[in-house]
């Protein structure tokens, strides 16, 4: 698949990979000042910005479309980075191509199976999911009143702001989510699974993992499991930060990008 996506500067590559109902626009500041160091590269995830739709949405195809990317920008090896459903596809891809990743940077998901019975987040997502389901933007006539209507439902302030910066004009100047909601819902459980910890148990790429303190994403209880895959891995945690720390603390996430990426070790 052919993805839109975002360039800045010249240097080593470094690639963006955002979360789930995000896109490559959410990333536009921080990739400017990492284009400082690095040439970045910020494309949207299938299903979500400016890229095509599809109804296949899982880790093996979305990694399937990372390798073509790379290879479409002739990027031989690059230091990775991603949030929450990116940083999945980080995992999954250093499983098949360890060999194209210099360094990798996981923001705030661990490499293990969500579960829709105790895991309060998976739960959040089928809130929103149905949320999008059921709010039919296209008889709006302008963002305000979309912006006030949707400021009814019944999910986190945070999912409402990213949802918000989600919607187009079509042709006849109708209003449509950018995120294809029907492949997301058909293919959640797909996006909750984990990375399978046999295959990966010889991953030696270097790993930073940051967690969100405020969080849930990544526990304590992870760890040894993070540990066990990720070989040449740490852990920092970022204080005061929920699950959308990059937009809470961008400098502390550029600084942290930079210190990982920039070590010789």
């Amino acid at each position: 698949m052919k993805l839109f996506y975002r360039k800045y500067g010249e240097g080593y590559p470094l690639i963006i990979l955002h979360g789930l109902y995000g896109c490559s626009d959410n990333w536009v500041s921080i990739g400017k000042e990492l284009a400082k160091t690095f040439q970045v590269f910020i494309p949207d995830i299938r299903n979500h910005g400016q890229s095509p739709h599809n109804d296949e949405h899982n880790y093996h195809v979305m990694t399937n479309d990372l390798i073509e990317f790379m290879n479409s920008q002739s990027i031989e090896k690059a230091v990775l980075v991603g949030h929450s459903m990116g940083g999945k596809i980080i995992m999954n891809f250093s499983v098949r191509y360890p060999e194209r990743i210099k360094k990798m940077i996981i923001l705030d998901v661990a490499p293990r199976k969500y579960s829709f019975d105790d895991d309060i987040k998976s739960n959040e997502h089928r809130k929103v999911i149905n949320a999008l389901l059921n709010f039919d933007i296209s008889k709006f006539d302008n963002r305000k009143d979309i912006a006030t209507e949707f400021s009814k439902a019944d999910i986190p302030i945070n999912y409402k702001k990213f949802l918000l910066k989600n919607i187009y004009r079509d042709k006849s100047k109708k209003f449509l989510w950018k995120i294809n909601i029907k492949a997301i819902n058909k293919n959640l459980q797909q996006i909750m699974n984990g990375i399978e910890n046999e295959q990966s148990l010889s991953n030696n790429s270097p790993c930073l993992f940051i967690k969100a303190e405020n969080s849930n994403y990544i526990l304590e209880s992870d760890y040894a499991l993070i540990k066990n895959i990720f070989k040449n891995s740490q852990i920092i945690t970022i204080k005061n930060a929920t699950h959308w720390l990059h937009i809470e603390h961008p400098k502390l996430i550029i600084q942290n990008i930079l210190d990982f990426s920039l070590n010789q070790k």
